[in-house]
């Protein structure tokens, strides 16, 4: 969705715009093409993704997680900037790369990490969360229906085994997987461990109250996300300046909130863009617009 993305932006020559999540490279590729004059302040946890950009005088790449990026602009001297970027969930290179563990695959270490630097990985998860813990974390993050189960089956598994890599884990919950089905419920059990061990929903609820925080009047927020946690959470942000989605008003009546959405309803990707890219088939883009 990269030229909705960039339309959603209205990208203002000589601007200085964030690309919250540099990945592939591509969306700040585009992004550069547009300014002149302007710069882009570029973020990722991952060190193998900065590295995906040619030097460019208008690019300062920064090796954080977007969750500190208000931090990271004042330490560099910016105080506001007119658009942000965020096209959020797993990169491409994460998934296709077999030792970060992200894909159901590849049998390989149980990872999972977005920035190497931390030490716990997603095999420390499921080897020490208490069942109640995990059947929480799949309850929640993954909406998976047989969470108790689910839970219950890895706690008896690793008590005669250590769970190391992915294959382990699904060798260990093939009782708990539906067939047909499996796959899809795979993802979900991976979702759950990789939002858990990254924080995800936790940095993006932090990146979406900094984005109100260093929008310029008139700049615009563009979130493209993956599932329906995420997109529940930027589509309440964007509409009530809060995560419970709930009105505030004042006095008057009027809604107190930093953002008016640009589109009631999100962007999702054309039939053409799906057949290109698989992975974009439960993309959604809101874009909203700092008051």
């Amino acid at each position: 969705m990269l030229e909705e993305s960039l339309k959603g932006l209205n990208i203002r020559d000589g601007g200085v715009y964030v690309d919250a999540t540099l990945g592939g490279g591509g969306h700040a590729a585009a992004i550069l093409e547009k300014l002149k004059h302007g710069k882009l302040i570029a973020f990722d946890q991952d060190k193998d993704a900065i590295q995906n950009l040619e030097k460019n005088t208008k690019l300062n790449v920064i090796h954080a997680n977007f969750r500190y990026m208000r931090e990271q602009l004042n330490a560099n001297g910016i105080t506001e900037v007119d658009g942000i970027l965020a096209d959020l969930g797993i990169s491409s290179h994460q998934i296709d790369t077999p030792e970060r563990g992200f894909s159901t695959r590849f049998d390989a270490p149980l990872d999972m990490r977005m920035n190497s630097e931390i030490t716990r990985t997603a095999a420390d998860i499921v080897n020490t969360y208490s069942a109640a813990r995990l059947q929480k974390m799949f309850s929640v993050y993954g909406e998976i229906t047989n969470a108790g189960k689910l839970a219950s089956t890895i706690e008896k598994y690793r008590g005669a085994k250590h769970i190391r890599t992915t294959g382990d884990l699904i060798e260990a919950i093939k009782s708990c997987t539906p067939e047909p089905g499996g796959h899809k419920y795979l993802a979900k059990v991976f979702q759950s461990l990789r939002i858990e061990l990254n924080e995800e929903l936790d940095a993006l609820k932090d990146l979406l109250r900094q984005s109100d925080q260093v929008l310029k009047k008139g700049g615009r927020l563009v979130v493209i996300s993956y599932h329906s946690l995420e997109d529940r959470i930027v589509k309440d942000y964007m509409r009530t300046g809060n995560f419970e989605g709930i009105p505030e008003k004042n006095i008057y009546g009027h809604d107190i909130r930093p953002f008016e959405p640009i589109v009631k309803k999100p962007l999702v990707p054309t039939e053409e863009e799906i057949n290109e890219n698989s992975r974009a088939r439960s993309a959604k883009l809101r874009i909203a617009e700092k008051i």
